[in-house]
């Protein structure tokens, strides 16, 4: 992706950043080493599953419910390196083309700098949400149970957690064990991503005040550096939005998980 130069060559690069797209998409259900065909396959093994998790009772996921969530981690740990080698490519080709803008400033390369931000962005978003799902595999699995219309075995079963959760939520009752490792599960969940998005959002939010203090007295590069500062203030902001948000879930998770089994996630 270099020349003899040293040089970063834009074009090799985002033919790397597309192969990697299509890594992103097809690959990981392979390097996950599963056994599921489509969408539809996998939620019908964690419906069957998810059953005898609960019809065993325990706290412990059983075998089949284990092998699943064995396979949910190693899928979502295969798409976070993809994402994370994606966005090491394409902060280095956004450098390169912002620094090309302002040495010669173009419409295509404002536009080409543009578009490999806003797919850096995406590239970061991803291996965040990738992270959380390795993290918390089983909590991660269980919007499949609620994201289509049950069949009738598993609406029986999805009637009991909801009675369940109506004496906990608001009677106070103790949860079951099976219910007290989903909604554990379903807290940490939550406690994953806000640890990871105050990570990013203190990283951005450092990068954008270096930019912002480096953008010069004018011309392109104080354009390209103070609006950077800005941008990565902004998502900085908004992340320190999602950090509230999941961190007030995972130290109440009862209601949120019991609207969550209700259908909204």
């Amino acid at each position: 992706m270099r020349s003899t130069d040293g040089r970063l060559r834009p074009a090799r690069t985002v033919a790397a950043a597309a192969t990697l797209v299509v890594l992103f998409v097809v690959a990981p259900a392979h390097l996950a080493g599963g056994d599921y065909t489509s969408e539809g396959a996998l939620r019908g093994a964690v419906r069957g599953a998810f059953a005898g998790f609960w019809g065993s009772g325990g706290g412990e996921l059983t075998p089949a419910m284990r092998r699943i969530a064995d396979y949910w981690l190693r899928y979502h740990l295969a798409k976070a390196v993809i994402a994370a080698v994606l966005l090491a490519v394409l902060v280095p080709l956004g450098v390169r083309l912002w620094r090309m803008y302002v040495g010669a400033p173009r419409r295509r390369l404002l536009l080409g700098g543009v578009l490999v931000t806003g797919l850096a962005l995406a590239a970061l978003v991803l291996v965040m949400a990738n992270l959380q799902g390795a993290a918390a595999p089983f909590a991660s699995l269980l919007p499949l149970l609620v994201d289509t219309p049950p069949d009738a075995p598993l609406a029986a079963v999805l009637s009991d957690v909801r009675q369940q959760l109506t004496g906990v939520v608001h009677a106070h009752q103790a949860p079951s064990p099976a219910l007290a490792r989903m909604i554990d599960d379903y807290a940490l969940y939550h406690w994953v991503i806000a640890v990871i998005a105050a990570v990013v959002a203190a990283g951005l939010l450092s990068v954008g005040v270096v930019l912002w203090r480096r953008r010069g007295p004018s011309g392109p590069a104080r354009r390209v550096l103070a609006a950077h500062g800005v941008l990565f203030a902004v998502v900085a902001l908004a992340l320190a939005v999602v950090v509230a948000a999941n961190v007030g879930t995972a130290l109440d998770p009862d209601p949120a998980f019991a609207a969550f089994i209700d259908g909204g996630w």
